[in-house]
Order: C-alpha cells, then sequence, then structure tokens
C-alpha cells in the first residue's frame, strides 16, 4: 500500500487530508501522487517519501513492486522539493517525537540519555534502522539488514535452516522474521512433521493469497496449534535479531518495533519468550536486560516521520 497525506507547515502530526492507495494497481508512485493531487489547489512546499528499498543517488528500487521511484521525477510531479528516504529511515526520524499513547512498553530498563536507538519493524519486510545523537539531537539512518544472513539460536531453528537452504539458496532474517516469513515456518512445521496441519485449515489456507493474516488470527485466538508453534517460533527469531541490533549499534537508549506485525501480538510479545530471546547473548545479557523496549502501535509513525523529513531544514 500507499498512504499519501498533505501537512500544515510545523504540524506534522495532524494530516489535513490522507488516503492509501493499494500500490500494485498503479504503474509508478508518480501516477499514485498525481491521482492524489487531482482537483486540489493547496501549494506545496515540500514533500517526502519513506520508500521500500534502499536509497541511492536520490532514486530507489522498490523491493516488492517494479517501480523506480526518482526524487527529481516526483519533483517534477509536484513542483515542489522531494526528499526519498528508506521507509524504515522515515519510521526511525518519527521515533523522538512519539509519545507515551504511541508505545506499548515490553521492558522499561534503564534509557541512557542521547545514547544510540535501535528499529526494527516486521510487516511485509523486516526493515531495521539506527538513530545517533549528533550534538543537537537524532539522525536516523536506513540499513539494509533485514537481508543479512540468519543466524540459528537453538536445535529447532538449525533445522529451519537447513530447510530453507536447499529452498531458497540464501536465508535472510527477513525470509523468517516477516509477513513473507511467517508462511516459511508454517512449512517447516509442517513438513518436517513436527506439527500436524487440520483439514480445515488447508482449506482455508489454500486459497488464500496471504496466508500470514490467516496464521496470525489463529495464534493470537488458539485455534490452531500449528499457528501458534508458528508465531512462537516468530518471537522467538525476532527478539534474537532485535538483541543483535541492539547490540551492533550499543542501543541503550532503546529499542523500538515498529511495522505491521508487532502491534497485532502485543500479548504474545508481552510474554517470556521474545524477552528470553533478546537478553541471551552471553556475557552481554545483563546489558540487554537493562535496554528499554518499545512497540510502535501508531500505525502513522512512518508517515509522521516522513513528514517531519519534508519540514526540517539539513
Amino acid at each position: 500500500k500507499t498512504a499519501l497525506a498533505f501537512f500544515a507547515q510545523g504540524a506534522p502530526r495532524q494530516p489535513l487530508s490522507e488516503k492509501t492507495f493499494l500500490s500494485q494497481n498503479f504503474s509508478s508512485l508518480e501516477s499514485i501522487v498525481r491521482e492524489f493531487l487531482a482537483g486540489r489547489t493547496e501549494r506545496i512546499a515540500s514533500a517526502s517519501f519513506g520508500v521500500a528499498g534502499a536509497v541511492l543517488d536520490d532514486k530507489a528500487k522498490v523491493t516488492n513492486l517494479n517501480w523506480i521511484v526518482d526524487a527529481n521525477s516526483l519533483s517534477q510531479t509536484i513542483a515542489a522539493p522531494v526528499y526519498l528516504l528508506n521507509d524504515l529511515e522515515a519510521i526511525a526520524r518519527a521515533v523522538p517525537h512519539l509519545n507515551e499513547k504511541d508505545l506499548e512498553t515490553l521492558n522499561v530498563g534503564e534509557s541512557q540519555l542521547r545514547a544510540p536507538i535501535a528499529v526494527i519493524a516486521p510487516g511485509t519486510g523486516l526493515g531495521e534502522a539506527f538513530l545517533v545523537w549528533d550534538g543537537a539531537r537524532y539522525r536516523a539512518h536506513a540499513s539494509e539488514g533485514g537481508h543479512a544472513d540468519f543466524a540459528p539460536t537453538n536445535e529447532i531453528e538449525l533445522e529451519l535452516l537447513k530447510y530453507l537452504l536447499p529452498r531458497l539458496g540464501h536465508v535472510s532474517y527477513e525470509r523468517v522474521c516477516s509477513g513473507r516469513g511467517l508462511p516459511n515456518l508454517y512449512a517447516f512445521l509442517k513438513d518436517s512433521g513436527r506439527l500436524v496441519e487440520p483439514d480445515w485449515l488447508r482449506d482455508k489456507l489454500l486459497p488464500a493469497s496471504d496466508a500470514t493474516p490467516i496464521i496470525i488470527e489463529y495464534a493470537t485466538e488458539n485455534k490452531a496449534e500449528i499457528c501458534a508453534a508458528s508465531l512462537e517460533l516468530f518471537i522467538s527469531i525476532l527478539g534474537a535479531e532485535a538483541g543483535n541490533l541492539a547490540l551492533k549499534f550499543l542501543a541503550t537508549s532503546g529499542v523500538y518495533l515498529g511495522g505491521g506485525i508487532p502491534p497485532r501480538i502485543v500479548t504474545q510479545l508481552k510474554a517470556k519468550n521474545f524477552f528470553q530471546s533478546f537478553t541471551r547473548k552471553g556475557r552481554f545479557s545483563e546489558l540487554l536486560a537493562r535496554i528499554p523496549i518499545h512497540i510502535i502501535v501508531n500505525h502513522h509513525a512512518a508517515l509522521f516521520g516522513a513528514a517531519w523529513r519534508a519540514t526540517e531544514n539539513e
């Protein structure tokens, strides 16, 4: 999906208007922008877009669409300066401006003033970003860490890797810790014979274009053991990778879980599985136990972060 909004200068949390489009119905971001702007008379001072992909030289190849997003082309469409940023950078830019209502806290911890912050966001894919203090404010930085090699931490994850390697070639964290990855965990548990797929569940999944919402629904409602086990494995992997990020960036100001999945599984994330995986880092377990962990439950965070970028002078 593509979410667009108008904001008044100085009010990046209060959209004047907003609309969401199904991305696959359009050939480019420009075509969506033109439809969004049709009939409007507001003068646009600047625009910013968070896109799912690496931004290099003001261009991005969108990860899950056949789009090339070009800031210069968009600028001509809008007749205003355009800034492109990775979608996780957009979420990260929102983090310093979030309040208690925007967050669900998993671990209060002991936040270190002006220390680095890490963001990990399982949605359709797995995004990762970080923030560092520059002496005046936090600066957000994107990464493509979700495509780094998956590192098993226990026997079942080793079996999972062996199952996926011949099927995928490269097994990244995104392949096992995202909306696209959750069905891989389900298939592993079924094909390995660890758990049985009920006939009624198979009949639900076969015609579905996206199995992930079904797996999450039946896991959170305890309607299918194989779905609950898939989600538990997902959470364990997410916890381990969130802990990896905390170590890599020494994110003692906090780790934030963004994306579309965490707000839907808050109860499951608050169970011991996630925190145990997050802190299971040998000699650094005690350090990780002191790091604050929050879920971003405001689904507008990426939109707000993009709006902040459009209004900042850099």
